[in-house]
């Protein structure tokens, strides 16, 4: 009995190292599905102004997110918060990004060790790792 408890407990603890391997990355295409809850404040327009997500303008557009310095989408108005954490040296990555969308006042205070910094996203994403890796993927190559 022990045994067939000890192999069902290997069996379920391997099964959730690969399950949470698998989506370390983030799944693309579940990430366009879920940005449907974004674009009600973000739109994703190519420099071409191809529209790939059109969207609402509370918020900057979101093409080429990964890789820019947070709060520097010119002519947008970022809150002083996240332009201080651009300023502090803040590139989204995918990871940065995810922590950010979970809870944008508590990633800043945390990011710029200071507990009155704020956001003005009110919107939390639970899972955000899908849309930062959708978004990644629309990051265009480093210049050369």
């Amino acid at each position: 009995m022990k045994r067939i408890f000890l192999t069902a407990a290997a069996g379920i603890i391997a099964a959730g190292a690969a399950f949470a391997d698998s989506h370390e990355a983030g799944d693309a295409a579940e990430g366009e599905k879920d940005f449907k809850k974004c674009k009600a404040c973000h739109t994703i327009v190519d420099p071409e102004g191809n529209v790939i997500f059109k969207g609402g303008k509370t918020g900057p557009n979101l093409w080429g997110v990964i890789g820019r310095q947070a709060g520097t989408v010119e002519g947008f108005r970022y809150g002083a918060s996240l332009v201080a954490a651009g300023e502090a040296g803040l590139v989204w990555d995918i990871e940065q990004l995810t922590a950010y969308v979970a809870d944008p006042k508590g990633f800043l205070r945390s990011y710029l060790d200071d507990n009155t910094a704020k956001s003005k996203m009110t919107f939390k994403l639970k899972e955000g790792l899908d849309v930062a890796t959708f978004l990644a993927g629309l990051t265009p190559p480093p210049a050369e």
